[in-house]
């Protein structure tokens, strides 16, 4: 199983998520797995934590390839956006045309995709809800909790679709944000809620509120392992990827996301 690796290399999660893969890769996790080539939306001299990322890939001899979307048609980006990110990308196939993936992943690639990467490639993405749970950046979907009340959250990976963080889930996991270890928080929440209201907790606390702070401390303790299972399924061969739909090991189409929740909590426990 061929998986082509997107990033901008932003910073050093680029690089941890990068590691982990490959060793995951290295130590059977991902049997028959392969990350065929990466692909920076950096150059070298950009930054350095994309510097060092593609320094790490190549010390593994995979193949990268580097292009600046920063310092591409900049006057064009700002000017008319969605053409520029056609033109951009249409330059990204064509540099990536050489190398086979079965699969790409985003993995801290900061760039919306043009609609025609989308409909020439089969993209993954990772995206901090369950399945048909709040959009947005993870604070926007975090605060959608906190004003719902919700009683668990998860993550997921998605296929990548034009429609931006609406394509269909291929895995996720999910956990409880109610119950016992929960209930001082949800009560101080609460308290603070009905008496200054959800917006001025925004904007006093933001990130640091305790409710807030523990919902995103859970998510991300699953985000990698997530990453890491759903490239060992399809490298088993236990989920399929076919034009957009989902099949398990046996050919039989799966109209739900599958379930990796146990094989997540295994791993961080």
């Amino acid at each position: 199983m061929r998986f082509g690796w997107w990033t901008t290399g932003r910073d050093e999660a680029a690089i941890v998520l990068l590691r982990t893969v490959i060793q995951s890769i290295k130590m059977g996790v991902i049997p028959n797995g392969e990350i065929s080539y990466v692909f920076c939306s950096k150059e070298p001299g950009e930054s350095k934590w994309s510097d060092s990322l593609m320094a790490f890939a190549q010390s593994y001899d995979i193949p990268i390839v580097s292009f600046s979307a920063k310092n591409f048609r900049p006057k064009l980006r700002r000017s008319d956006k969605e053409y520029w990110r056609q033109v951009y990308h249409r330059q990204v196939l064509d540099r990536l045309a050489k190398f086979d993936a079965d699969i790409v992943v985003l993995a801290g690639y900061m760039w919306v995709v043009s609609a025609e990467v989308c409909n020439k490639l089969s993209i993954i993405n990772l995206h901090p809800a369950l399945p048909g749970g709040p959009t947005g950046t993870w604070q926007e979907v975090i605060w959608k909790l906190l004003e719902q009340e919700a009683d668990e959250t998860g993550v997921m990976m998605h296929l990548v679709t034009p429609e931006l963080d609406r394509g269909p889930a291929i895995t996720f996991c999910r956990f409880s944000i109610k119950g016992a270890n929960w209930e001082k928080l949800w009560t101080q929440f609460r308290e603070k809620r009905d008496k200054i209201g959800l917006k001025a907790i925004i904007e006093q606390e933001g990130e640091k509120e305790p409710l807030f702070s523990a919902i995103r401390e859970e998510g991300v303790k699953r985000e990698l392992p997530l990453i890491v299972q759903t490239l060992r399924a399809f490298s088993v061969g236990d989920i399929k990827l076919r034009e957009g739909k989902l099949y398990d090991r046996n050919e039989v189409q799966l109209l739900d996301a599958y379930d990796l929740t146990k094989e997540i909590e295994d791993m961080i426990k």
